[in-house]
């Protein structure tokens, strides 16, 4: 195979697009209450887009070419599995320091905190699963069809930019570090090569296009409890109620016009 170098340079540069949204917490060092609601919206609506126009959509497809009439019923009992998966970590969490419990008055600084950690850290693992197959395509985009790797590289590196501020804001503001926050954006930008690297050493020999696919739904399932349960939520607590609504339409749409250039 030929170009394995320059194919994990081209998901490197594709990954580490998410460093540019992170960027963000570095312009507003000190965010207003409106600022982080619209964050945290528009990040819930890049995920939720993502998850049921695009990771959905190709779980679907690549379903029906495998198995046929049973592809609606493997896409959905993927889908549902993902939220089952991460309703159970969700459930594992201490009570002690599940930010869903709420404290006094004096206390609810902290526990605004705690939500805002705990939504940064979902995302960045919801966002890295969601890298990982996705450096791996690729990966073999520009190894097998070197012709499309820069227009695919490019798109991908355009949707990764709001996935990065989707990371980087709650653990910005709730470790106050603009570094730390942008940090969680790079590690989870960095799944996209090592998607890459592990697509050639090993899934490419093991896993099949059938279980990729229910992989796919499953991250789409992830990204949606994700979403509703902790960016939502989070946002919320900042108020701002139409600036979140506002902000989630535009993350879908900043996502719309990213996955068109694929």
């Amino acid at each position: 195979m030929e170009g394995i170098p320059t194919a994990l340079a081209l998901s490197l540069v594709a990954g580490l697009a998410t460093a540019i949204g992170g960027a963000v917490v570095f312009v507003r060092r000190r965010p207003s209450p409106m600022f982080l609601a619209s964050a945290l919206g528009f990040s819930a609506g890049v995920m939720i887009y993502v998850s049921f126009v695009e990771l959905l959509g190709i779980a679907q497809d690549t379903l029906t070419e495998e198995v046929g009439g049973a592809a609606p019923w493997l896409t959905m009992a993927g889908f549902f599995g993902g939220i089952a998966l991460i309703a159970v970590i969700d459930r594992l969490v201490p009570a002690s320091i599940n930010p869903h419990e709420h404290g006094e008055d004096d206390e609810r600084g902290e526990r605004v905190r705690a939500r805002m950690m705990r939504t940064g850290m979902l995302t960045a693992g919801a966002i890295a699963l969601h890298n990982f197959p996705e450096g791996f395509a690729v990966f073999l985009a520009a190894t097998q069809a070197p012709e499309i790797a820069v227009p695919v590289v490019v798109a991908v590196a355009v949707h990764n930019v709001p996935e990065g501020i989707a990371v980087a804001v709650p653990v910005a503001y709730a470790t106050r570090s603009a570094w730390t926050g942008f940090r969680y954006s790079v590690l989870a930008g960095l799944a996209e090569p090592v998607g890459a690297l592990v697509g050639l050493l090993v899934l490419s020999a093991f896993l099949g296009p059938v279980t990729m696919a229910l992989a796919f739904a499953a991250v789409a399932g992830i990204m949606v409890f994700v979403s509703l349960d902790e960016l939502l939520p989070a946002a919320h607590d900042f108020g701002h109620h139409h600036a979140t609504v506002y902000s989630l339409i535009g993350g879908m749409g900043v996502m719309a016009g990213s996955l068109a250039l694929l």
